[in-house]
């Protein structure tokens, strides 16, 4: 009788009108219930009848009423869809198809779907990857919610998926470019290349590569100092700014490294093979050449030219680094010639090395950690791979390079694409004046840590600190790495200007400092120069591949730690973040990223405090953990279709009542075995 009553529509849009609204962004639950999140600190609950008109992460404007004496949130308009183009897997109710997005609040919701057009229904199977947009939302006065499926992306089972799914995710390729037929050189023709190929440049690089993009060579002098000149790969002789290969290689930006396999941003005829700087191969290269002084400074003979080159040693970090530490590799017997370069090289970044330590900054060693796969995508080893002698060679000289390609391009054209870091967010510098001056850093005011040679200076000092518990406290304040056109300061490398050119065949940003550079040399305008977006465009590629490469990884590892709870293998972790729920922490002998809840800790949130803004874990007010810290852990959950994994100390503290702990429960007393501890 009242259904369709006009009357009782509009007085009940008029109370509608009435009720306070509020906007904020929906967090579901698993009980079917959720919460409007206006704020850090404000949120409204959300009855699951509403819930049915939402999703996780929509941004929405809700009435607030009050029901049995509770203030709840209806949402009535939709301000942004947290789904649009997204990943799910393919779930069949009654052979129709419905797809659950790939997320970790929303894998239980499942969206009735339908098939682009040209998509066969028939081909998609229960639980395969596919890619849908959103096509139908509640709040936008739709009948329930439904999607499109525009892309299969793999079968259920295949091992290949957390390759696939992820480079789908974040809408990257999944294969390298097509080359061409004929590749051909297109110099400019008043670009003349020195002949360089009697010179003994030597690549030194992993035992699998095949894009070796940079050959060096150094020559000690009488009087201690070094002759250095780098050698680059010039993939710009064979790409012009119009060619279609240069927009392909700006849409990619870099070449994107996931675990277990790469995607080149070039063809790999031209990376892995033409441009490729193979021993006994003539290569048309790029060249910087320079001189070092004994203690490391770099001269001002900054000298930038075309050459012909030819490697005279295709050698392997390992071996390298075997003969320089003990004089002798079984791999690998240099000829007198080559034994000489390496010599000279590595004499030469021992002494940039220590200029750098004490004038600039350098960074601590950490592992890097490598999957080793099996040829059906099997998790067969996790390597963790620290920096050796070889590797520190390398990377000395390609820092001198792009040092030197910094000075050269801010000189000629006061532009290019250049890496910088603006030190400390200008909003949090008080906080860290305040902070490092409490832990006695010397000479540490705004004005000073505002300037490359302050920064610089107490990062130093911080390196030389007992704990890294200052450093990694320190760092949340510092700004992001960027990439722009302006020469501006690299803080965090403590150098004045840095622009990289040395990876032209991988980063697209150095392709165009090369073409800038051989305009250097030709003393002509460049035939292309980068503008103000250069810099977003190359930081969202990298943002992209970052988080490729994190997803990649953290789906690995929970594919091959899978059944390490049920062993209770013991490692060891590393603190690297603090936040009011517990602690995350690194697992050092394979990298994994795990979390530690406060309550595996100590399952009593009235003595248990987990401060972020402090980086500390209190129990009855005493600090027992803080960033940095190492700990032996043991994994209790690894959850493979979230791929997160839980861990917990093996030693924790009971539950005792608080007057029975002494105030000198800490950590320390944990490790002696204390009353106060017990095994978990």
């Amino acid at each position: 009788m009242f259904q369709d009553n006009p009357l009782l529509a509009q007085l009940k849009q008029q109370i509608q009108e009435n009720l306070p609204k509020k906007e904020g962004s929906i967090k579901a639950t698993d009980k079917g219930f959720g919460f409007l999140e206006v704020d850090s600190k404000t949120s409204f609950f959300v009855p699951p009848p509403y819930m049915k008109k939402c999703l996780h992460g929509d941004k929405v404007v809700a009435i607030i009423r009050t029901e049995n004496e509770r203030e709840v949130a209806e949402p009535q308009e939709l301000l942004e869809p947290s789904l649009t183009r997204f990943i799910g897997r393919v779930k069949l109710f009654k052979g129709k198809l419905n797809v659950a997005p790939d997320h970790p609040q929303l894998k239980k919701q499942s969206l009735k779907a339908r098939t682009a057009k040209g998509l066969n229904p028939e081909d998609f199977k229960e639980g395969d990857w596919v890619v849908a947009h959103l096509t139908r939302h509640p709040l936008k006065g739709d009948n329930g919610f439904f999607v499109e499926i525009s892309k299969k992306i793999t079968d259920a089972d295949d091992k290949i998926a957390p390759w696939w799914v992820t480079l789908a995710e974040n809408d990257l390729p999944n294969s390298e470019p097509d080359g061409i037929e004929n590749w051909e050189l297109k110099d400019d023709a008043d670009l003349v290349r020195e002949d360089l190929t009697s010179v003994p440049f030597v690549t030194i690089d992993g035992e699998s590569t095949k894009d070796m993009d940079d050959a060096l060579y150094a020559k000690k002098n009488a009087d201690g100092s070094f002759s250095l000149t780098i050698a680059i790969a010039d993939p710009t002789a064979y790409i012009t700014p119009d060619d279609f290969m240069d927009k392909v290689a700006r849409e990619r930006g870099f070449t994107i490294y996931l675990p277990g396999r790469n995607i080149p941003m070039l063809p790999r005829d031209l990376a892995d093979e033409l441009c490729s700087l193979m021993e006994g191969q003539v290569r048309p290269t790029l060249c910087c050449s320079v001189t070092v002084s004994s203690d490391g400074v770099i001269g001002d003979d900054i000298r930038f030219f075309a050459a012909n080159i030819e490697s005279h040693g295709r050698l392997v970090y390992d071996h390298v680094s075997d003969w320089l530490e003990t004089g002798h590799s079984d791999n690998w017997a240099p000829s007198d010639e080559v034994a000489q370069v390496v010599r000279d090289l590595f004499d030469f970044s021992r002494a940039r090395a220590n200029w750098r330590e004490t004038n600039a900054v350098v960074f601590p060693d950490r592992p890097d950690y490598r999957f080793e796969l099996s040829e059906d995508n099997d998790v067969i080893a996790i390597h963790a791979d620290m920096r050796r002698t070889a590797n520190r060679l390398v990377e000395e000289s390609m820092i001198t390079a792009n040092i030197c390609a910094g000075k050269a391009l801010r000189n000629a054209f006061q532009t290019g694409v250049f890496n910088t870091h603006a030190g400390f967010k200008p909003e949090k510098m008080a906080e860290v004046v305040e902070l490092v001056n409490q832990h006695g850093a010397p000479n540490a005011t705004e004005e000073t840590l505002s300037t490359v040679e302050g920064f610089a200076a107490l990062r130093r000092w911080l390196g030389h600190q007992e704990t890294t518990y200052l450093d990694n406290r320190i760092r949340k304040y510092q700004s992001y790495s960027e990439i722009g056109n302006q020469p501006l300061p690299h803080f965090a490398m403590g150098l004045d200007v840095y622009a990289t050119w040395t990876s032209p065949i991988r980063k697209y940003g150095d392709m165009i400092n090369h073409r800038m550079l051989k305009a250097m040399i030709l003393n002509k305008e460049p035939v292309q120069t980068p503008d103000e977006t250069v810099g977003e465009e190359l930081a969202l590629h990298r943002k992209h591949h970052k988080i490729a490469e994190r997803n990649v990884g953290d789906w690995l590892y929970a594919r091959t730690l899978a059944e390490e709870p049920a062993k209770a293998t013991r490692f060891t972790g590393e603190i690297f973040d603090i936040n009011r729920a517990g602690m995350r922490i690194r697992v050092m002998e394979n990298g994994a990223a795990a979390f530690i809840p406060g309550a595996l800790i100590l399952d009593n949130k009235e003595r248990i405090e987990c401060n972020g803004d402090n980086g500390t874990i209190s129990i009855d007010k005493e600090v027992v953990y803080q960033l940095g810290d190492t700990l032996e852990i043991v994994l209790t959950e690894v959850n493979q279709e979230n791929r997160s994994i839980v861990a917990k100390p093996t030693q924790v503290f009971a539950d005792a009542p608080k007057a029975e702990v002494a105030p000198e429960a800490t950590l320390a007393a944990a490790e002696e075995n204390t009353p106060e501890v017990k095994d978990a």
